[in-house]
């Protein structure tokens, strides 16, 4: 069966703490359940939790969703962009199925990254890893005014901000990136076909900005 792999990359930087972290706590959970009740999604999406702040880590490996175990998330330290590209690329070579001559692989991954400032590592020294992964779609989301969505350009073309990183929009984001992983099971099920844009995901709602 050819999975088809959803990385969640999330700040978790001393700037997220108290209400934004509860927020993506809440959210992570929200998105799991609502994924649960998809007859497509629990068939093919797989779903891998990276958290980022003073070093980046892989808390949950590629995981089918009824097995998924919410991580205990804490926020403090610095913002390591760079090394969580880096366990991006790391994790999709390890985990992801490539397609040989006779065996097609799992689909091309669906990347979401969520961050909330600018980052405090040589960020650019995992972007040609990252960049070099066979990956459908990169969505990056700027939580709140701290987030530099042009250094966030230099990653994906695909770019969406949060006007504040509160409890509400951090949950709209979520809740749209959960319609987002059903849209892309649910073309990968029926006609073979994987997202390779922002225009083939369902409209975010008036929390989520689309950067242009």
């Amino acid at each position: 069966m050819r999975r088809l792999p959803v990385y969640l990359v999330l700040d978790t930087s001393g700037s997220m703490s108290g209400e934004p972290i509860e927020a993506v706590k809440n959210g992570v959970q929200v998105l799991i359940s609502t994924l649960r009740q998809d007859p497509y999604a629990l068939e093919t999406a797989y779903l891998s939790l990276i958290t980022f702040d003073t070093d980046a880590r892989q808390l949950v490996p590629l995981t089918d969703l009824s097995s998924f175990q919410m991580p205990e998330l804490k926020a403090a330290g610095g913002t390591s962009l760079g090394a969580a590209l880096q366990t991006v690329a790391d994790s999709i070579n390890r985990e992801v199925a490539k397609s040989t001559i006779d065996v097609k692989g799992d689909w091309k991954p669906l990347v979401f990254l969520m961050t909330d400032g600018i980052p405090t590592d040589q960020w650019q020294s995992g972007l040609n890893a990252f960049q070099n992964s066979k990956i459908g779609i990169t969505v990056a989301c700027a939580a709140g005014n701290g987030a530099d969505v042009n250094l966030l350009k230099q990653i994906t073309n695909t770019v969406v901000s949060l006007d504040t990183a509160d409890a509400a929009t951090i949950k709209a984001f979520f809740k749209w990136v959960s319609a987002s992983v059903s849209t892309g099971s649910q073309k990968v099920e029926s006609g073979d076909k994987e997202v390779a844009g922002l225009n083939e995901l369902p409209p975010p709602p008036p929390e989520v900005n689309i950067v242009v």
